[in-house]
């Protein structure tokens, strides 16, 4: 089949990189315009841009879906557009190509429609996880599934860890819906609306830790928003970053917050319910550091407290 790719993050990637290694051929890939990164304000594309200017691709950069873009992808002449971690499409977009539009969605749905569906799977606490292909409707994340595949996850997987699984995953679950489509050969599943739940978009309001949660809730979320955006506290009036912990246990009481040293080489905090163990943590401004190497290089007591 002849597709128009369309995506942003590195996400994206190793499904994009699946399709031009497969039969079908890649005529266009759609990506947002380069933005001025770094201290030098230098223009930067897209992961996803930078691969179809690397693999000499025709690589269309938009700032809208405007009319200059209906008619450019109405020019391409493809039998499908695939969407990977992109925007929503106008409903008058979705049905250009013969074959309509799919995306790959990163939660088995009806769970988790939305923008951070893997941050929200970690962050809940969830077991498993995976990926969806579906046909892409008006209403965000409702069309007929044609492939699902599911995935574990295991107590340490943080939103790297399992972004990369999933994008692996989902590659593969992407050729395969392409082939069934392609043969005519597709089991549509329909979602099932009464059980439907949200994955809405991180916000910075969110990531500032409650230490009156639970130790559990706090691991949780801490692997679900990490390394990126990352999970935030304060110690003696610096912000800091908490990349990894572990939950030591579930019944210990004290002031949520409370500093317990052992050895100076662990770091525990008293929670609302339960104790956790710092393992990695980043103050602001310096890289990353293991929490034995970061407490050699800062005074902390006992009466010292998260906040």
């Amino acid at each position: 089949m002849k597709i128009a790719f369309m995506g942003n993050p590195s996400f994206a990637l190793p499904p994009l990189a699946a399709i031009s290694n497969s039969r079908h051929e890649i005529k266009a890939v759609v990506s947002n315009p380069p933005k001025p990164m770094g201290r030098k304000r230098i223009l930067k594309h897209t992961e996803v841009g930078s691969f179809a200017l690397e693999n000499k691709i025709d690589l269309i950069e938009l700032d809208s879906f405007n009319d200059e873009v209906y008619k450019k992808l109405i020019s391409i002449d493809v039998d499908i557009f695939v969407v990977v971690a992109f925007r929503i499409l106008p409903e008058k977009f979705i049905s250009i190509p013969k074959f309509g539009s799919i995306n790959l969605h990163a939660s088995i749905l009806p769970k988790y429609r939305g923008a951070a569906p893997i941050q929200w799977a970690l962050m809940n606490g969830e077991n498993t996880t995976g990926v969806s292909v579906f046909q892409i409707e008006k209403k965000v994340d409702t069309g007929k599934i044609i492939i699902q595949n599911k995935l574990k996850i295991e107590k340490n997987d943080n939103f790297e860890i399992i972004s990369d699984n999933l994008s692996n995953i989902g590659a593969k679950a992407l050729i395969k819906s392409l082939n069934l489509l392609e043969k005519g050969d597709v089991d549509f599943i329909k979602q099932d609306n009464s059980i439907f739940t949200k994955a809405p978009k991180i916000s910075k309001d969110m990531l500032s830790i409650r230490w009156d949660w639970s130790a559990e809730k706090i691991n949780n979320w801490i692997r679900g928003l990490s390394p990126r955006p990352g999970m935030t506290t304060k110690l003696q009036n610096k912000k800091i970053k908490i990349l990894k912990a572990s939950v030591v246990n579930t019944h210990s009481e004290n002031e949520p917050g409370k500093i317990k040293i052992i050895e100076n080489k662990k770091l525990q905090v008293y929670t609302g319910k339960g104790l956790i163990s710092i393992l990695e943590i980043q103050q602001e401004g310096k890289k990353s550091l293991p929490i034995e190497q970061f407490l050699r290089g800062i005074n902390i007591v006992e009466s010292d407290l998260f906040y």
